[in-house]
């Protein structure tokens, strides 16, 4: 067997064994170097793993993981939902339109898909639940919702791509998230209205309007949260690592000072969440980085995409099979890993007929958010079933709708470039042709 083989091989043995991501990636790097290179290249683990995470930009990570966690627990999400069911009132439907605006809010703050749909799904079932709609809809509403957080800005996956693929500008790629991140949402609110009105959900009598103005002065500390880090970003006040500085040092304020609901110790606690969290992280990227330096000497990513092209020589038809490959390594992957193992080997594709990598990339950020709510993994659906108390096998259903949904604003952007690469493109970043 060729060392390419073998080093896939021993990945994907690893996973199946149920071995973690990250040392299945360390393992499957090793098995490459052994197999097809020197032994004293195995003295290049050490420089390998600290290469893939001494980058500057990789700061932001822990820093916006610690930033969701403080809003989380700083109360945000409940102000946020009151301000918004005050905006939109008792209507059929009223809370499925609060559940989509709650989450593209807060993903805005926080960059992560599970830490939005936790913070939603503790406010939101309970009123939903209350107002008559299935618990197995609403949580995979919330679910579905809060994975746009990998396209609001700032999102944590985005990062990681902008690192990855080298000469792509992670302001553009933010400003590029915007708007597919809303029609992802808008795509989610189509089947959530029609159902509320088809069954009658939430009679508009029986629901509770909250004052506009109460409502709006407590949310305005956490609508002023994604205008300064978008702000400072435009304005070039400060760099997207520096930004999650300010979102951390604003978050601690408006929790401490303003809705008083942190203390010294609680913010101990959320470092220490945040440190653990960014640990698994950053172990992840130390490893790829193993296996992409074994891959990458092989040649085996390049093998990888020539076997690709071999299958056709259509651009669209490869993008789709991209996608469709994508899908699936979301529904059992985290966006983290599936960019550390997937970009390497579609790099030379993107590259071949010219795909914007802009585009490209916010192509596979919708991909891998629909892979957050679709079983068997589905991590997304996992916390707001948890929450909900039910089991995840009763929202399937539910889960197929929206997905249906939001790959059709997924085939609308991959049809139309220019909703991702109009605003990048107006703020005066680099998109490259379109």
């Amino acid at each position: 067997m060729s060392p390419d083989l073998l080093m896939i091989a021993s990945f994907l043995l690893a996973l199946l064994m149920g071995v973690p991501v990250a040392i299945a990636l360390g393992v499957g790097g090793v098995v490459g170097i052994v197999a097809g290179l020197p032994l004293a290249m195995l003295g290049t683990f050490g420089t390998n793993t600290y290469n893939s995470v001494a980058k500057y930009p990789l700061i932001a990570i822990p820093l916006f993981i610690l930033t969701g966690l403080i809003f989380e627990r700083a109360g945000v999400a409940a102000s946020l939902v009151r301000f918004a069911q005050a905006i939109i009132g008792p209507r059929h439907g009223g809370l499925t339109v609060v559940a989509v605006l709650v989450c593209l809010i807060m993903g805005g703050m926080s960059g992560s898909g599970p830490a939005d749909a936790a913070a939603v799904a503790m406010v939101m079932l309970p009123s939903m639940k209350k107002a008559g709609y299935p618990q197995p809809f609403s949580a995979s509403l919330i679910a579905a919702s809060s994975s746009t957080a990998i396209l609001i800005p700032p999102s944590i996956a985005l990062i990681l791509y902008s690192i990855v693929v080298p000469g792509v500008d992670l302001r553009a790629l933010f400003a590029a998230g915007l708007f597919p991140g809303i029609l992802a949402g808008v795509s989610l609110l189509a089947p959530a209205l029609y159902f509320s009105r088809k069954y009658r959900w939430e009679d508009p009598e029986t629901v509770e309007r909250p004052p506009l103005w109460p409502s709006f002065k407590a949310a305005l500390p956490a609508l002023f949260a994604p205008v300064i880090i978008l702000g400072g970003l435009r304005s070039g006040l400060f760099t997207p690592t520096e930004a999650a500085v300010v979102a951390v040092t604003y978050g601690v304020l408006v929790g401490c000072l303003l809705y008083r609901n942190l203390g010294i110790r609680d913010l101990w606690n959320l470092m220490t969440e945040a440190a653990v969290t960014s640990g698994v992280v950053m172990f992840i990227i130390a490893l790829a980085g193993i296996f992409a330096w074994a891959g990458a000497t092989l040649g085996t990513f390049q093998h990888l995409a020539d076997a690709l092209l071999s299958l056709s020589e259509n651009g669209w038809v490869l993008l789709g099979l991209v996608m469709v490959l994508v899908l699936i390594a979301g529904m059992l992957l985290d966006a983290i890993s599936i960019y550390l193992i997937l970009i390497p080997i579609v790099l030379p594709l993107m590259n071949h007929f010219g795909w914007n990598p802009i585009w490209f990339g916010i192509l596979l950020a919708m991909n891998i958010a629909i892979g957050q709510f679709t079983p068997p993994v589905a991590v997304n659906l996992m916390v707001t079933t948890r929450i909900a108390n039910i089991r995840l096998e009763h929202t399937i259903g539910w889960a197929l709708v929206f997905i249906a949904a939001m790959a059709a604003s997924l085939l609308v952007v991959m049809l139309m470039p220019g909703i991702a690469l109009w605003l990048p493109e107006k703020l005066g970043y680099v998109v490259g042709p379109w």
